[in-house]
């Protein structure tokens, strides 16, 4: 079984279970539709992505526990201001209030329907015409449960020549992007999120526990800062495009100011590429994702 599936039957086994599950995302969000985390009077196993939104799901879920089983609840997020989140996209989230009765499909490896009844969820095998999850707009009556393949939450700063290569590449990899930029001419380039400098560095400090960073901005002093925030985060792979002369001033500066660089990553992509065009930072960059991602 997948992982949340265990860590769900496993709960189902000793206590009221319910679980969150990103069903659509919009722009950027912390993570992908399929993300899971299993909540109990006590406990949570998994994560869509921590800070506020995390918090309010595991609110929510833990309230619903104390509805019947089969109950469920759908919400729509923006992640903005109100959550304190500086994303800019929107998650649409079910929560409910796992019946351990008619649990069987959460072994199921094949695509399984939801149906949203009044009072409970059926949960069937066959796609048939179900219309695709949006993040926002109708509550659907039926869906496609999303694919849980795990994928790699990547907090991108910067939209120059590199940035908007490895955006390119990474279409179609399990990979999960939110991507900032502080420049207004950024708003053309679909994907960016337009964010002001001390908000993208909020961003970098509040990097979930599973999540890779990369920075790569115009502004060797905002470099700086977003690195400095993302080392006292919880990200397990903080990366910073640069040559090695940068990389030791970088080095020499965190050391004066007692952060400790260990986790830094500089110059980005895997050892042994030496082009230096954008698209060729960008393929090594993206292996070396793929390859942190496929280790965890």
């Amino acid at each position: 079984m997948r992982e949340w599936a265990q860590q769900a039957r496993a709960a189902l086994d000793r206590a009221p279970t319910a679980l969150v599950t990103v069903l659509a995302t919009e722009g950027s969000a912390p993570r992908g539709p399929g993300a899971r985390m299993v909540v109990t009077p006590d406990g949570l196993h998994g994560s869509i992505g921590g800070g506020a939104l995390e918090y309010q799901a595991v609110e929510q879920a833990r309230a619903i526990l104390g509805h019947a089983v089969g109950a469920w609840r759908i919400q729509d997020y923006p992640l903005g201001p109100l959550l304190g989140q500086c994303c800019g996209g929107r998650v649409r989230l079910m929560i409910e209030h796992l019946d351990p009765g008619a649990s069987q499909w959460i072994e199921r490896d094949a695509p399984v329907v939801t149906r949203l009844l009044g009072d409970r969820t059926e949960r069937t095998g066959d796609p048939g015409e179900v219309p695709p999850l949006s993040a926002r707009g109708e509550r659907p009556e039926a869906f496609v449960e999303p694919s849980d393949v795990e994928r790699l939450a990547v907090l991108m700063f910067g939209a120059g020549h590199v940035g908007r290569a490895i955006a390119r590449k990474a279409a179609d990899l399990p990979l999960h992007f939110g991507w900032y930029d502080p420049r207004p001419d950024a708003a053309d380039t679909p994907g960016v999120v337009l964010a002001a400098d001390d908000a993208m560095v909020a961003c970098a400090a509040s990097a979930p526990r599973d999540a890779a960073v990369l920075i790569l901005t115009h502004d060797h002093a905002l470099d700086y800062r977003l690195t400095a925030a993302a080392l006292g985060s919880d990200a397990r792979f903080v990366g910073l495009i640069g040559s090695q002369t940068k990389r030791a001033r970088f080095l020499s500066r965190l050391a004066r100011d007692g952060i400790d660089a260990t986790r830094l990553t500089c110059p980005i992509g895997v050892p042994g590429i030496t082009g230096k065009e954008p698209e060729i930072i960008a393929i090594a960059t993206l292996a070396q994702l793929l390859t942190l991602r496929d280790a965890a």
